[in-house]
């Protein structure tokens, strides 16, 4: 009797203009099954799940399901030339509109507050994103991928606003039955544009977007906000060996990092809140599932029957650098409205003498950066060939 192959689940976690990194790796994946022979198995990934702009990478993978060194191309061709416009308009006008009101309304709003018209409701303005992801984004070709059995289930994740639930969205060729934890639930639904945009809503820097969630409508923003297991949804689905692309350090070399003495300005701040939210509950999550993985192994087998749980086997990839060093070398390449924005935030100066990179490491959709982070989830994964073959059995 033949060996039956593990459902792999892929996880794509948040972080802007950083999940060019999961790119990369995706790329380098793509080279070792070639490489190993096996270009013509199945998609490697029928669970497909992400967030914030992991999501989006997640949705245009799922969508060419059936060709999956086609669909890492495509993504490829988009990150590697990317601009800041494709996503987020960085005109004068547009920034005016959005990011110098947004200010404004910071200091002086006490005195326009009555004027609802000067309301912004974000930094950016991310309508050019929406017209990026028709041409990436097809439901009905999601639901073809579906039916014609190149994908079990893609799920995408945002954060309710008005509920403060964490809400994950998905899709899926078997009737899974929605599941609830604490703070978090799930729904069945056709991922669509409206649903990435939400997904992939930084909070404070993109608009919040009006998703119906049972019988009534909630405005949601980024998933990775209250996401307190990222790995979760892809194990819901099915997946029974999971692959987690991360977009930030899971940890710190040893040794004490230079710290500052002068009070933090509000990009330093803005910067550190964004990492705390796209980045920690990953490492939490990767730890949790491996101590469960710890104490299954100590069962017996008739004590693991008796359990709901089951050993998860995981495989880990981030990033060997800290993306904001990197994103401090191209401050200069984002277009000059944007500059004179993030500096009335405190965004200042290049390379190591550089402020508040963390903040514009988030949005720095420009091809230097982008593909400096491709080209890192590329040796990243290189480096860790054995690992990615023994996971996905292509020895």
């Amino acid at each position: 009797m033949g060996s039956t192959v593990a459902t792999t689940g892929l996880v794509l976690t948040g972080g802007g203009a950083r999940a060019a990194y999961q790119v990369g790796v995706l790329k380098a994946i793509a080279q070792i099954r070639r490489d190993s022979g096996h270009a013509a198995d199945p998609n490697p990934f029928p669970v497909t799940t992400g967030t914030s702009a992991g999501a989006i990478n997640a949705a245009a993978l799922a969508c060419r399901a059936d060709d999956f060194d086609g669909a890492v191309d495509g993504l490829c061709e988009v990150w590697q030339d990317f601009h800041a416009e494709q996503v987020y308009r960085a005109d004068s006008f547009g920034v005016i509109r959005t990011g110098a009101r947004w200010l404004t309304m910071m200091s002086i709003g006490w005195a326009i507050a009555r004027w609802r018209r000067a309301r912004p409701r974000s930094l950016l303005d991310n309508s050019p994103l929406e017209g990026l992801l028709n041409t990436l984004i097809s439901t009905e070709r999601l639901h073809r991928m579906m039916r014609e059995g190149h994908l079990q289930a893609l799920a995408v994740t945002a954060s309710s606003y008005g509920s403060g639930l964490h809400v994950t969205f998905y899709d899926a060729v078997k009737d899974i039955v929605p599941w609830t934890r604490s703070q978090r639930i799930a729904v069945r639904d056709s991922i669509t544009v409206p649903h990435l945009l939400a997904s992939s809503a930084i909070p404070f820097v993109f608009p919040a977007m009006a998703l119906k969630i049972g019988d009534h409508i909630e405005y949601c923003g980024d998933g990775s906000m209250r996401q307190a297991a990222p790995i979760s949804p892809a194990v819901h689905l099915g997946g029974e060996r999971i692959l987690v692309v991360g977009a930030g350090r899971m940890h710190e070399p040893p040794g004490e990092r230079a710290g500052a003495s002068e009070y933090p300005n509000l990009a330093q701040i803005a910067g550190h809140a964004l990492s705390n939210i796209f980045l920690d509950a990953l490492a939490v999550d990767v730890e949790r599932l491996q101590r469960i993985n710890s104490t299954l192994a100590l069962l017996t087998p008739e004590a693991r029957a008796a359990t709901s749980l089951k050993p998860i086997e995981v495989l880990v990839i981030a990033p060997s650098q800290r993306l904001d060093d990197i994103a401090a070398k191209h401050l200069g390449e984002l277009p000059l409205p944007i500059r004179t924005l993030l500096r009335g935030l405190g965004v200042q100066g290049q390379g190591e003498d550089a402020r508040g990179a963390a903040l514009a490491s988030y949005l720095l959709f420009e091809s230097a950066y982008t593909r400096e982070l491709m080209a890192l989830g590329v040796r990243d994964t290189m480096q860790r060939r054995d690992d990615v073959i023994a996971f996905f059995g292509w020895a």
